[in-house]
């Protein structure tokens, strides 16, 4: 009798208990569908983040290949690779070899631009590198001597370098990045002397800096407001 009333004493105990675990099955139940709606979600906005990723890379790219397709047609252009480094870029798995290119364009008639760029083939690097000095184009202000209109200084980074007008028959007196950029601006006598630095892209880079900050007489009268004769003291 002592062990009839002792399982029949136990019996509710495990029913309460299976009934206790359905409750709570039942109440987590919501929560698991919510938190799988929401990774499902997140993956669903992931995979629409790359493709609009990959579409924009491959947008950028056919932009770029039309770009200096472009400007491989425009023949007004002279080019001159001044400089070709074989660089490095560290990565994940080791590094990863490409070459640099350092490139001058210029029309010999007061328009010139200096490029960079790096790929991994010298060929491509160069196609770069002139697409990207045809996108940044400074004009010369040249005189009737074909020289500057003033003396001036150019700095940019480490470099600094000094150009100087010449009279008629001097030359173009330079020698190393900045010899390159005079010759295709079309200046055909003038001084030029590299004072800092040895890098030819930061030498003509600082070149292009001075040629940019040259001013004609016509300009300066302009701002200030007075005939040129009188700006150059010729006025009675």
């Amino acid at each position: 009798m002592a062990a009839v009333t002792m399982q029949l004493c136990a019996a509710p105990t495990g029913v309460a208990s299976s009934s206790s675990r359905t409750a709570s099955s039942r109440s987590i139940a919501p929560l698991r569908c919510f938190t799988a709606a929401l990774r499902g979600q997140a993956v669903y906005q992931k995979a629409e983040l790359r493709a609009a990723a990959r579409q924009s890379v491959v947008a950028r790219a056919a932009f770029a290949e039309d770009e200096e397709q472009q400007y491989e047609q425009d023949d007004r252009f002279q080019e001159r690779v001044v400089q070709i480094r074989r660089v490095t870029k560290v990565v994940k798995g080791g590094k990863q070899l490409s070459f640099r290119a350092v490139v001058v364009v210029g029309d010999e008639n007061g328009t010139v631009g200096v490029g960079c760029a790096a790929a991994g083939e010298v060929i491509q690097a160069v196609r770069k590198a002139v697409a990207d000095a045809k996108r940044n184009l400074v004009t010369v202000p040249l005189n009737k001597n074909a020289s500057f209109p003033h003396r001036i200084d150019g700095h940019f980074g480490a470099a600094k370098v000094m150009l100087r007008p010449a009279a008629e028959g001097t030359g173009v007196i330079a020698g190393g990045a900045v010899r390159v950029v005079l010759e295709l601006a079309g200046v055909k006598n003038a001084f030029g002397k590299q004072l800092g630095t040895s890098n030819p892209l930061n030498n003509a880079r600082a070149t292009l800096e001075g040629i940019k900050s040259m001013r004609t007489f016509q300009q300066v009268a302009d701002e200030r407001g007075l005939p040129v004769a009188e700006l150059m003291g010729l006025s009675a």
